[in-house]
């Protein structure tokens, strides 16, 4: 009963290591190109934009906090 047991567990070990192994066919592999998200280049714009003004911001305390 044990023998039985331990084979069918052996059997489920390795059909869910298959099952949950990477395999080599196109659905797995990444795109030659990755698609950017429309409205992409003007968030980066935005983000840019924001952390400048921050940036001006902390040096705007810098100076009045120095004098």
């Amino acid at each position: 009963m044990r023998l039985k047991a331990a084979a069918a567990a052996a059997a489920l070990l390795a059909g869910l290591t298959a099952g949950c192994a990477p395999h080599g066919g196109t659905a797995d592999k990444a795109p030659a190109t990755p698609a950017t998200p429309s409205g992409y280049s003007e968030m980066q714009k935005k983000v840019a934009a924001a952390e400048s003004a921050v940036a001006r911001a902390d040096q705007d305390a810098a100076q009045d906090t120095g004098r």
